[in-house]
């Protein structure tokens, strides 16, 4: 079926749910997406914790995919992943990153730029062995990010791993499967507007101290 471009560029709605002002924001922003990120999840947004990743590849592009957040710490925020992946091999050249967070139910994005540091091991090790065992399995299995000739190949990896861990329910992480933290410099939280006049208020660090600015939408 041949798409009608004039519709694409029809589509639109105007938001009316919610507002922001510099008055109503905390202090810290991440006590900001702390209160934001709650209330997703009592509006039951599909998979709240999904959010857009960007790196700068080996050429110099953004490189960007979706990855799960699986805690708010003090310092940021933290996921996991192949350290050999693109994205693995993205930050180990390069530290910053983005990350965006957007949950149309709420009307609402957040953006964040930020410094990517490496967990302790420890912290992997006990999320690693808190995950289901067959992604436990499926992280041994996956050479992430690499060229495979088909799906049977990666299935007999699975099979391989199956068998090697069939007589334990522990299966120990890989050295090259683990955590980072993002460290935010940069956070924008973005409120929907009627007319596209949208509320966008930015934190900027500045030393050991957030400023708190209005932008224009």
């Amino acid at each position: 079926m041949a798409i009608d471009h004039k519709n694409i560029a029809a589509i639109r709605e105007d938001y009316v749910k919610d507002s922001l002002s510099e008055r109503q924001v905390s202090a810290e922003p991440l006590q900001q997406f702390t209160q934001w990120f709650e209330q997703a999840m009592l509006a039951k947004v599909i998979e709240p914790n999904a959010m857009t990743l960007s790196t700068i590849s080996e050429e110099g592009f953004p490189s960007s995919r979706i990855v799960l957040l699986k805690d708010i710490k003090v310092d940021g925020l933290s996921f996991f992943t192949n350290y050999e992946s693109q994205k693995g091999l993205d930050m180990a050249r390069c530290a910053k990153v983005g990350l965006l967070f957007f949950w149309p139910e709420l009307q609402r994005q957040v953006r964040i730029e930020g410094l990517v540091e490496r967990i302790c091991e420890e912290d992997s090790d006990e999320y690693f062995a808190s995950r289901p065992k067959g992604s436990r399995i499926g992280a041994w299995a996956s050479p992430q990010s690499q060229i495979i000739p088909d799906r049977d190949f990666l299935e007999q990896r699975v099979n391989f791993y199956e068998q090697q861990f069939a007589k334990s329910e522990k299966v120990d992480r890989p050295l090259f499967w683990g955590g980072y933290l993002v460290k935010p410099v940069r956070m924008e939280f973005w409120q929907g507007r009627s007319s596209r006049l949208h509320d966008r208020i930015v934190y900027f660090l500045e030393g050991d101290n957030w400023v708190i600015n209005r932008l224009a939408p």
